[in-house]
């Protein structure tokens, strides 16, 4: 069941568990994920949403100035390592992210779940990591965190909102698709993993390339989106943004339910289902199915 990965710890190499056996547990998640109780994927679900925020207010303290300094391609790696603290909170704190819940469609494909099952812990999952992102955003609003580094941040939060939803309808649907191949992979290798820093150091490197590369998270623009939206109304930071490209388009039904959260979310989708737990699925979960 366990092999090597890699390294040494106190001596001993460091083992993370079969592909197979992840994929086994990985069912055996899913079918107790879709069988939650909406007290508990609500509350779940809002801590969820909530720790993806906390990863991407830091990550905005990166953008406001780190590339003057490091560089466009450097900035942006050190900004996906510290978005990385949100999934690394959604692992091991324990929560319910939608992104990383498309892997409960193996538990489907296996027949340990309905597919009916499997789209309500989807969709309350989705609503309720809405309430914890937005609710973040609203406390970091209330913080005047945008006025970290003389504005910088709030210039940062705006532009990289308004960045988002001027974003055509498909290029942010196959960013979606890419973003969550990468999250769902740090999900799946993180259950491999047998101890907290075996788990730390799977989530890193795939959220760090997807963050660096541009890639789409839905749960994260329910964040981003929304603060650049309390930001449009501050005078003092649409002033120092001076003319900020899609400015016009940053609103909540078109701007960002319609021309960012709907495109990216089903981007989301496609990425974790049809590029993680499919595959994985026919590669060892199906074999192991009863005929």
């Amino acid at each position: 069941m366990h092999h090597t990965c890699v390294g040494k710890k106190g001596g001993t190499a460091l083992e993370c568990l079969s592909p197979a056996k992840i994929a086994e547990l990985t069912t055996a998640s899913g079918e107790r994920k879709v069988g939650l109780s909406f007290r508990r994927l609500a509350v779940l679900g809002v801590l969820a949403g909530a720790y993806i925020a906390f990863g991407a207010e830091a990550y905005l303290l990166v953008l406001s100035d780190t590339a003057v300094f490091l560089g466009f391609g450097l900035s942006r790696i050190l900004g996906g390592l510290v978005f990385s603290v949100g999934l690394i909170l959604v692992v091991l704190a324990g929560a319910e992210l939608f992104t990383g819940n498309s892997l409960i469609a193996l538990s489907a494909c296996c027949h340990r779940s309905s597919w009916r099952g499997v789209l309500r812990n989807w969709v309350l999952a989705y609503f309720f990591n809405m309430v914890g992102a937005v609710l973040v955003a609203l406390l970091i609003f209330g913080a005047r965190q945008y006025m970290l580094g003389d504005g910088s941040i709030g210039v940062a939060a705006l532009r990289l909102a308004a960045t988002k939803v001027s974003l055509p309808f498909w290029t942010a649907f196959f960013r979606g698709i890419l973003c969550n191949w990468l999250v769902c992979l740090a999900v799946w290798m993180a259950t491999g993993a047998m101890d907290t820093a075996g788990k730390v150091l799977a989530i890193i490197p795939p959220v760090t390339v997807f963050v660096a590369s541009g890639f789409e998270h839905s749960v994260a623009n329910m964040f981003f989106v929304p603060l650049g939206l309390f930001l449009k109304r501050v005078p003092s930071v649409v002033a120092a943004a001076g003319s900020v490209p899609g400015f016009q388009q940053l609103t909540w039904v078109r701007g960002f339910l319609l021309g960012n959260l709907l495109p990216v979310t089903l981007g989301n989708l496609v990425g974790g289902v049809l590029f993680v737990a499919v595959p994985y699925w026919l590669a060892y979960a199906r074999s192991t199915e009863n005929p």
